[in-house]
């Protein structure tokens, strides 16, 4: 495999002091020993060290509680090593290109040495272009813009809106949510079968933002391919879960987002062929992308614009969101891929086990369920679900409220795709928030995403949590507040104390003791 090589830009000679690799621990060790180096855990069984593990959080029960961060899907925690290698790079920060003192100079070595790393972590051919964006959605819409006149875009409906949307100006076909990773070959092939001669594009997702499911790419490259389309890989969801390889894969481009791969800063990266980028005007205007500006004899301006990545970085790079993003490549490579996706798959594997012992519980799924280990090895950590009886956004905000654990519910930015999977038409036109006080006709869904840094002790508090909740109720009262649902005020003194001689002793999910409201009924939410 052939991989893109480093900058031509000379790195200095002086250099910070490298920051020394923070081990994996044992799943469910404590963050602080992370830090501290201390030896634990298995080969089996890593968890990598992030930011947030010690966070404590107050419940509304009382007390407070070690938070669960289970909304990785959206952003995930950041490495610690990412956070390290930063801090230690901080103090040289400068900006980049044309700068004449060491500082710039420095910066702009690493700045490119982090695109050789990003494309290294693809696996990038040699001719292969690195961009760095502000995200998969920001990396899209610069591909949208330079698609060729008259080529035509194909995009199935259960793409997330960063994939779904950015093709709307152009001849865009939106197919229907295939039911089965064969029948989303079969639907492809038909339509660029009967499709006339041209340039065409073919947008997918590598792991659904909805059901965690893992979609065949390499299969629906094969096809595009085979019918003169170009194709390109939304890898938000897959990249921090699985290893992604362009060659492999055979697509043309790749797009993530740093703040999903555990990285901050917001950045994110366009990865692949440089014929459609080199041919389009700039994605911005301005400083960075012109090599040269003329004032011309008529009063206007002449641009001659800048080739390679330059064209479409215009204005100052995000060189510390690029650098965490390189950070977090290295990261991930170093601690093996293959242990880590071997321990989200059981991860995987036991939650959907767990959830499907609950009747109230029904998981999404596009391709179809069989067995919880079985879906457990076509999936990423991501699980969405609707409890019977349960309005989402009541249950998630129970879920933080009363247990510590962060979810996220609603559409997801992926509307058309939950509606499909709940069952509802286009008319149905129902977007995120609480809604209705029940579970009956509302689309939203409670969605819970794990990854590297999630300790066991996190998924088996999130199920315990989800039994008792189905079981009793919410232990406190709720209301809507601008489209979210959110805990009532503390009671006043009197009832606190009335509370407290009627309540039900220590608050759940591990927390560190506190009373519940004695309710004579589950808690109730008031749509305001």
């Amino acid at each position: 495999m052939s991989q893109h090589v480093a900058s031509a830009v000379p790195a200095p000679a002086f250099r910070p002091p490298a920051v020394a690799a923070v081990p994996a621990v044992s799943a469910g060790a404590d963050a602080r020993q992370a830090r501290a180096g201390a030896p634990g855990g298995s080969p089996e069984c890593p968890v990598l060290p992030v930011l947030g593990l010690d966070v404590r959080v107050p419940l509304v029960t009382g007390g407070e509680t070690t938070y669960a961060a289970l909304d990785y899907a959206a952003s995930a925690p950041v490495l610690q090593r990412v956070w390290d290698e930063v801090a230690a790079y901080a103090p040289y920060y400068g900006s980049v290109h044309r700068g004449a003192g060491y500082l710039s100079q420095h910066s702009t070595a690493l700045f490119e040495e982090s695109r050789a790393t990003v494309a290294r972590f693809l696996g990038c051919r040699e001719d292969d272009r690195v961009l760095f964006t502000r995200s998969t959605t920001d990396s899209l819409n610069l591909l949208a813009s330079a698609v060729p006149e008259g080529t035509r875009v194909y995009v199935f409906e259960s793409e997330h809106h960063a994939a779904l949307l950015p093709w709307r100006g152009l001849h865009t076909t939106w197919l229907d949510a295939p039911r089965s990773p064969e029948q989303a070959v079969a639907a492809l092939e038909e339509r660029l079968h009967a499709e006339p001669a041209g340039p065409k594009l073919v947008c997918v997702t590598g792991a659904s933002n909805v059901t965690g499911e893992i979609w065949p790419v390499r299969q629906l490259a094969d096809a595009a391919h085979r019918h003169g389309a170009l194709i390109v890989l939304d890898a938000a969801q897959l990249a921090p879960h699985h290893p992604v390889d362009i060659g492999e894969l055979d697509v043309d481009w790749v797009a993530f987002s740093g703040h999903k791969l555990y990285a901050p800063f917001g950045a994110g990266v366009l990865a692949g062929r440089s014929d459609w980028l080199d041919a389009a005007e700039p994605y911005l205007a301005g400083g960075g992308a012109s090599r040269s500006v003329v004032r011309e004899a008529d009063g206007g301006v002449e641009v001659e614009w800048q080739g390679g990545a330059a064209r479409h970085e215009a204005g100052s790079p995000n060189v510390i969101g690029a650098y965490a993003v390189a950070a977090a490549c290295r990261a991930l490579d170093e601690a093996g891929f293959g242990r880590l996706v071997e321990r989200e798959r059981t991860l995987t594997a036991r939650l959907l086990t767990a959830l499907a012992e609950v009747p109230e519980v029904e998981v999404l799924s596009l391709f179809g369920a069989g067995s919880p280990g079985e879906a457990a090895e076509s999936r990423v950590g991501v699980v969405s679900f609707v409890v019977e009886g349960w309005n989402s956004s009541h249950f998630a905000a129970a879920l933080s409220a009363e247990y510590g654990i962060g979810v996220r519910d609603g559409l997801f930015c992926a509307h058309p795709l939950v509606r499909t999977l709940r069952g509802a038409g286009s008319e149905q036109r129902g977007g995120c928030g609480a809604g209705g006080t029940g579970g009956g006709g509302d689309l939203n869904a409670v969605r819970v995403s794990f990854g590297a840094g999630t300790p066991d002790e996190h998924v088996e508090r999130f199920v315990r949590a989800v039994r008792e909740l189905v079981r009793n109720g919410a232990r406190w009262n709720y209301r809507t507040v601008d489209g979210r649902c959110v805990p009532e005020e503390r009671p006043a003194a009197g009832e606190a104390a009335d509370a407290a001689a009627g309540g039900r002793g220590e608050a759940p999910g591990g927390s560190d003791g506190g009373t519940a409201r004695s309710r004579p009924e589950p808690g109730r939410v008031t749509v305001s």
